[in-house]
């Protein structure tokens, strides 16, 4: 069901003053970095391995992640799971009553992606994603 951890999402205040870390400290390298506009938030993908460091940055005060943010700090948001068929995945996870918050959407890096929520994961936000942008009617 599950092919390997695709990333491990980092929320930060700043991308680029996460980067004098990330780059400069960790000799890591930028790979994409762009806007998920529908979440509001600046992403950038750092490879290492067959994995990556996702930074997340919320792009207002009025986004999720913000708010998060403002509460938390600035530390790790979320792990992601690449699966085959997110659909197929989904499926077998709900059966089990373990449901998805917000739906199927478009996510970063061209994939489709889909949250469980820490209190059904044991503390840990869940993504779930998919290569490509098929399959978002789940």
């Amino acid at each position: 069901m599950l092919k390997k951890i695709d990333h491990v999402g980092i929320l930060v205040s700043s991308i680029q003053e996460s980067l004098k870390f990330y780059q400069d400290t960790l000799d890591l390298t930028v790979a994409n970095m762009e806007e998920v506009e529908k979440e509001g938030v600046r992403v950038a993908f750092l490879p290492i391995g067959e994995s990556k460091i996702e930074l997340l940055e919320p792009l207002s005060k009025g986004v999720p992640l913000y708010h998060i943010l403002e509460k938390r700090g600035e530390g790790i948001h979320h792990i992601a799971f690449e699966t085959q068929s997110l659909s197929d995945c989904l499926n077998k996870i709900s059966a089990s009553g373990v449901l998805p918050i917000g739906g199927v959407r478009p996510g970063g890096n061209k994939k489709i992606v889909a949250f469980l929520h820490p209190k059904q994961t044991h503390g840990v936000l869940v993504e779930l994603c998919q290569k490509g942008e098929k399959d978002l009617e789940v």
